[in-house]
């Protein structure tokens, strides 16, 4: 598939949303249409309209049993609407929801990695035609802090040269300095990423714009290698593999929540505390992670972080233990 053809394709799905959604209407105000007149209506083709038509028979409401779908009778090349499911008007939009839709588009116009900027600002720009004074309100979108950076590292992926990054890495507490290529900007969970190809890892990583300390545009220009293939982040950027460490932990309910929070590969539920076992970047990550926790989370394995975190936990208490030296008296 060409670009064109890529950006042609969201262009075509919006198209045909807003004309399914005015269709319904469109039809119960004129009973026994031909479909020919329909389709010259609509400004579509004979075939698109039946397509359209194929297709609404399957929508409807919430549970798609009969009485939920929409339903229509035709009679040779005429059409009638039978059962509308409750969609017989076209959409209009009241001032709270046209607002936080403006409020929404504007934010996803911002958003990193979006390639179908374009359609979203000819939305943004007919809906706030629509929307009229609302559109001017005072409302400020703003994606969370490192402004000034993002909008650096984006016009540098923008001109197509490879860059030199000082990268920090929380799993393993470490400043580094790496050559990489980029191949796009994105955002997941509330935080902007750049993906690229690391030279130094010989793969493709993620970088968290925060934690780029400083980057600097290469003149050469950015070449990832065939093999680089970007990484589904659908279900986030942490994707647990059989390669990562397996840590088990003996969680109270204080420390359930983690549950929630991090993948785990197994929860035993046991009547006093539960068995967890999840995978982990590095040890040293699960090292800091977990002797933040306090007493409601104890390592059962692997030994290696169980001996980790006895030693650091043993360095702390020796501090407390050793005498400080008094303080200078005032005037000395």
């Amino acid at each position: 598939m060409t670009p064109q053809q890529r950006g042609a394709a969201p262009r075509a799905s919006a198209d045909r949303l807003g004309r399914l959604l005015n269709l319904v209407p469109y039809l119960l105000a004129r009973p026994g249409i031909r479909v020919a007149e329909a389709a010259a209506d609509l400004g579509v083709t004979d075939k698109q309209l039946r397509e359209d038509l194929e297709l609404l028979w399957v929508c409807g409401l919430p549970g798609y049993g009969p009485g939920d779908l929409i339903d229509m009778a035709f009679d040779g090349d005429r059409v009638t609407i039978s059962h509308d499911a409750g969609i017989d008007k076209p959409l209009r939009l009241n001032p709270d929801e046209a607002l936080a839709l403006v409020v929404a588009l504007r934010m996803l116009a911002e958003t990193p990695g979006i390639g179908t900027r374009d359609a979203i600002e000819r939305a943004l720009a007919k809906i706030e035609s629509a929307a009229g004074d609302l559109a001017d309100a005072p409302v400020a979108v703003r994606l969370p802090a490192n402004q000034e950076k993002l909008a650096a590292v984006r016009a540098a992926v923008d001109s197509g040269h490879a860059l030199r990054l000082t990268y920090y890495t929380a799993a393993r507490d470490e400043t580094t300095e790496r050559v990489v290529d980029p191949m796009r900007m994105l955002m997941v969970s509330g935080f902007a990423y750049l993906e690229a190809w690391c030279r130094r890892a010989e793969g493709t990583r993620m970088f968290r714009i925060d934690r780029i300390d400083a980057f600097t545009e290469l003149a050469e220009p950015s070449a990832p290698p065939v093999g680089a293939v970007p990484h589904d982040v659908s279900d986030g950027v942490f994707r647990p593999g059989p390669e990562l460490p397996l840590v088990t932990l003996r969680v109270g309910r204080g420390g359930r929540w983690i549950t929630e929070y991090y993948p785990v590969e197994e929860v035993r539920r046991e009547p006093a505390e539960w068995l967890v076992t999840m995978r982990v970047t590095d040890l040293g990550w699960a090292q800091r992670f977990l002797a933040g926790l306090g007493p409601d989370v104890t390592v059962v394995a692997p030994p290696e972080l169980v001996e980790r975190i006895r030693s650091q936990a043993t360095t702390a208490l020796d501090q407390y233990a050793a005498p400080q030296p008094a303080a200078p008296e005032a005037g000395r």
